[in-house]
């Protein structure tokens, strides 16, 4: 398998390259911050960026799990979405934020890497709570990339939802690399349930996909993600899985492969 180089910048961004093509997660490079009234319970960003957003090279393509939430696009991330050569999300995202290619659940498209050859992106389920969560949560998208010659790469977005996983599975099973949004983010609604995956739960994700390197991200730099990276390789070792398990830090580059 060809390597995949990730870049973790903090909280749910992350920079990496497949095929020779620069794909960005859910950009935030927001300072510090408290987020008081946007609609929603009051966050707190508690770190910046790790690499600032000059260091990086602009995104050819944003993988962008939704736009509604400012902890996963903040106000420079969103000042950021006009200098990326494509932005895909979800179709309500792209009703609200102009020259954003909204893809619902399984929807296939295209993006041409340099040589001609092709990387197909297809929108996944993905569920930002427990069921029913829909109408105050949003609707929210991961993503698998795939191609000839190249890793197949999962990108599950805010999901909470490892039975949504099965799903993806059954149609990817061959997923190389999973890069899991974690942290057990929670604020105290659905009666305090998580809203994106647990440590144990990422343990089950990682079951399901056994073929794939599990990187991730989601679990620091906000106030209300309620595990650590921390918590993650005690549960990865607890499962025999610590092998699987590729932490990178904030700032930190890993050749994934």
């Amino acid at each position: 398998m060809a390597e995949l180089d990730f870049t973790l910048v903090g909280g749910p961004t992350a920079v990496f390259t497949l095929g020779g093509v620069t794909f960005m997660t859910d950009p935030t490079f927001d300072d510090p911050c408290h987020f008081g009234d946007w609609g929603g319970p009051p966050l707190t960003k508690t770190t910046g960026p790790a690499v600032s957003q000059a260091q990086l090279p602009s995104p050819d393509v944003v993988l962008l799990s939704h736009d509604q939430h400012p902890d996963n696009l903040d106000e420079a991330g969103r000042a950021l979405l006009p200098e990326a050569g494509t932005v895909f999300s979800t179709p309500e995202a792209a009703g609200r934020i102009p020259g954003v290619k909204g893809l619902a659940p399984w929807e296939t498209a295209q993006v041409t890497a340099p040589g001609g050859r092709v990387i197909h992106v297809t929108a996944v389920p993905a569920r930002h709570g427990p069921e029913g969560c829909e109408p105050i949560a949003g609707t929210v998208t991961g993503f698998v990339l795939h191609g000839s010659g190249l890793p197949t790469v999962y990108v599950s977005g805010d999901n909470a939802a490892v039975e949504l996983v099965e799903q993806i599975a059954d149609r990817f099973p061959d997923i190389d690399v999973a890069i899991l949004f974690t942290g057990a983010a929670r604020l105290g609604i659905f009666d305090d349930a998580e809203l994106t995956l647990t440590a144990a739960g990422a343990v089950e994700v990682a079951r399901l996909l056994p073929a794939a390197r599990i990187v991730p991200v989601h679990a620091e730099g906000w106030a209300h993600f309620t595990e650590s990276f921390a918590d993650l390789q005690e549960a990865f070792t607890g499962a025999g899985l610590t092998d699987r398990l590729l932490v990178a830090g904030p700032g930190a580059t890993l050749a994934v492969g």
